[in-house]
């Protein structure tokens, strides 16, 4: 019997594809070119410089010539001056100078968070002091002798609060998504408090502050009593984070700083959430048509019977924990970077070990393929994401960090790559193939609620980067195979998470 003829694509659908990929790459062309417009004109005509003053990072915004009050931006735990760009830039449109900052550990600044956080007078007291000379330090540039404004997200709330208590030239203050035990009936004067419409516990808090001034009071009501002037309002269909974007806080902010100081704004703020929204996922659109590009490689690996997918999933989602909480390392300057490290070296070593012994290899490697996983997550969505939305640019000595989760990601993204079907996968076992490391970090901060309590903040991190690089990724592993997508994606994933958690240091 002669052999079956090789198999030839169907040149019409070849041609269909093609033409797709072309369309996709002309639409998110011009979708990100108009985000990326929107986004600059928020920035248009101000005056926009970095610098270092009381030895930290900061970013000023002011109309050029502006001469109105002080106000000074601080972000919340794991954040940067970069997420505050959504309060700080109507602010400075509106005439307001305009100082964002990183505390330290955080963002670009590489003085590590240090003291005991379990206590008020160790690391709070430490950025206390840290903001103190923030204020002063602004002060002195901008020669402004007037009250002080104080805005502050999440952990920043109980910072700023606290700084006002010790500096009496404070006034008004705006708490996103507040919490602190040193609100007081009289304590702060005047403040608004922000919360996302999803935050039912710190909408509480923000009520029951409220409540300090007038027990009757309700959510978006102002209360007076003497000198204090105190206000709750809501975010509306916002969380955590969202409500840094929400232009009904941003409007609320600046018209409640507008009454402390006797000022008339005619300021609306932008839409920058959504433009912002719009061009990341522009920029991950665009990674279909551009894969197009890549050489072709990729063809759909074996797939393992059920048992075998569940063996690969279970077994190293117990036992990685366990075997990283009991080497218990601690030499990365960064919170519980020695175990996340760890935890994906041993969660990625025994699923490739398992794969392997069931048939799945990674297949050849292609470096332009693995070279644009890197290009196009670090460079195009990175550095979209550090100018507009979070810091991505790490500092030097991270640098060594970034190299250790390194040795970490790389072999958890290649296991996760040929598991999840090297982009030829089911849905549903990709879902479940990740879903099992995050069961996986769940096991490990139970079995050490004290020491790895922060792997509860990463798991959105991962699973942030398994929707958006995932997705990239496999595009690029369909095209050139789960070696160029692993390799590439493990560094990358190792980048992000260097960047994202603070700088801690236990000693001082």
């Amino acid at each position: 019997m002669p052999p079956a003829p090789p198999h030839r694509p169907d040149p019409v659908a070849r041609r269909r594809k093609t033409l797709w990929r072309q369309a996709v790459l002309l639409l998110g062309l011009g979708l990100a070119s108009l985000a990326l417009w929107q986004l600059e004109r928020a920035r248009q005509g101000l005056q926009i410089e970095s610098l270092i003053a009381a030895d930290s990072p900061v970013t000023r915004a002011a109309l050029p010539g502006a001469d109105g009050p002080l106000v000074i931006v601080a972000h919340g735990f794991a954040g940067s001056r970069q997420m505050m760009q959504g309060y700080a830039l109507p602010l400075a449109r509106a005439g307001y100078r305009v100082w964002s900052f990183d505390f330290q550990g955080h963002g670009r600044n590489t003085v590590p968070m240090s003291g005991d956080v379990t206590v008020i007078e160790g690391t709070t007291m430490r950025l206390v002091d840290q903001t103190l000379a923030v204020v002063n330090a602004a002060r002195a540039a901008e020669g402004w002798t007037g009250p002080v404004a104080l805005l502050g997200h999440s952990m920043a709330t109980d910072i700023i609060i606290r700084t006002a208590a010790a500096d009496p030239g404070i006034g008004p203050i705006v708490a996103i998504s507040a919490f602190s035990q040193a609100v007081t009936p009289d304590f702060p004067a005047d403040m608004l408090l922000i919360s996302g419409q999803a935050e039912p516990p710190l909408r509480r808090f923000a009520l029951a502050a409220l409540h300090m001034v007038d027990p009757k009071a309700a959510e978006g009501q102002t209360v007076t009593d003497g000198a204090v002037r105190r206000a709750a309002i809501v975010a509306p269909g916002v969380e955590h984070v969202g409500v840094l974007f929400s232009r009904a806080g941003q409007a609320a902010a600046l018209d409640w700083f507008d009454q402390s100081f006797g000022r008339v704004s005619d300021v609306t703020p932008p839409a920058t959430g959504r433009w912002l929204a719009l061009l990341l996922a522009a920029v991950v659109v665009l990674a279909w048509p551009l894969s197009g590009y890549l050489p072709k490689l990729g063809k759909p690996v074996a797939q393992v019977t059920r048992g075998q997918f569940a063996l690969a999933i279970m077994l190293p989602a117990v036992l990685a924990p366990v075997l990283a909480v009991m080497l218990g390392l601690q030499t990365l300057p960064v919170l519980v970077a020695d175990h996340l490290a760890v935890h994906l070296l041993i969660y990625g070593g025994l699923q490739l070990a398992i794969l392997w012994r069931f048939g799945l290899r990674p297949g050849p490697l292609s470096l332009p393929a693995a070279g644009f996983v890197l290009l196009w997550g670090l460079g195009a969505f990175g550095l979209t994401l550090d100018r507009y939305g979070a810091n991505f640019l790490p500092t030097v000595d991270r640098g060594w960090i970034i190299a250790a989760l390194a040795l970490g990601a790389v072999p958890f993204m290649l296991a996760d790559a040929l598991i999840s079907g090297a982009g030829h996968g089911t849905w549903g076992r990709r879902i479940l193939a990740r879903l099992g490391f995050l069961v996986s970090l769940g096991i490990a901060v139970a079995l050490d609620p004290e020491g790895l309590f922060f792997l509860v903040m990463i798991a959105p991190v991962i699973l942030l980067f398994y929707v958006v690089h995932g997705l990239m990724g496999r595009w690029v592993a369909r095209r050139s195979g789960a070696a160029a997508a692993g390799l590439g994606l493990g560094l990358v994933l190792a980048w992000a998470l260097g960047v994202s958690f603070p700088l801690f240091s236990a000693i001082g």
